[in-house]
């Protein structure tokens, strides 16, 4: 099926809670259970855009503020809501889902989850939840790791909102590569593959290689 055949995916909003913590930003990150989308994935806070919502970035703003009380039990001002990207996943995903992706800083409250839709919780800096990815201990989306990634590069809250706030939302659309050796990338906007060049020639890189420990690359 080509791509402009494909159903349009579905809309969505997502919410990166940051706090500053003993040894630098943690980020809040929430089990799902083992069915649907994500099924058994860590990820942030969020979920689907209701029609009742709207379609545009309010709209995303009003489901954002929605999950994260349904799904971590804390309240959120929409207006405390930082846009910094936006991401459509590639059409061979199982279920499609464009989402909104907002960085605020964490409110007070007591993290508090059903046991059902999200199965556990853990406040963690950045850089830990990389590394257990690669340990094999957590599962992670694209999207979720490359945030992590950005996240890392930030010393406390006030400089993720500060980098946030400072740039454009960037709007991601991944696109699926396979090496020669069947190593699965997922590429992005710049990079040398992303409008069907290979990947090992020279050229710009946008990418996340997904092997046994994934690395992210952006030149």
């Amino acid at each position: 099926m080509a791509d402009d055949e494909l159903p349009p995916p579905i809309p969505a909003a997502t919410v990166v809670l940051v706090r500053d913590g003993a040894t630098g930003l943690e980020t809040l990150m929430l089990r799902r259970n083992a069915r649907g989308a994500f099924g058994g994935m860590w990820v942030f806070p969020g979920g689907r855009v209701d029609p009742d919502d709207g379609v545009d970035e309010d709209g995303a703003r009003r489901a954002a503020v929605r999950e994260t009380r349904e799904e971590a039990g804390l309240v959120l001002a929409p207006d405390a809501l930082v846009p910094f990207a936006h991401w459509t996943p590639p059409p061979v995903a199982p279920k499609r889902f464009a989402t909104w992706f907002f960085l605020a800083p964490a409110p007070a409250g007591v993290v508090t989850v059903d046991g059902s839709e999200i199965h556990d919780h853990v406040w963690v800096s950045p850089t830990e939840a990389m590394r257990r990815r690669d340990a094999g201990e957590i599962e992670l989306a694209p999207p979720t790791f490359v945030t992590l990634h950005k996240l890392a590069q930030s010393a406390d809250v006030a400089a993720a909102l500060a980098d946030a706030a400072a740039g454009a939302v960037e709007f991601f659309t991944t696109r699926i590569a396979k090496s020669a050796d069947g190593a699965l990338y997922a590429v992005w906007h710049g990079d040398v593959a992303y409008e069907g060049g290979e990947l090992h020639i020279d050229g710009a890189r946008h990418r996340l290689a997904m092997l046994d420990e994934w690395k992210y690359e952006r030149t």
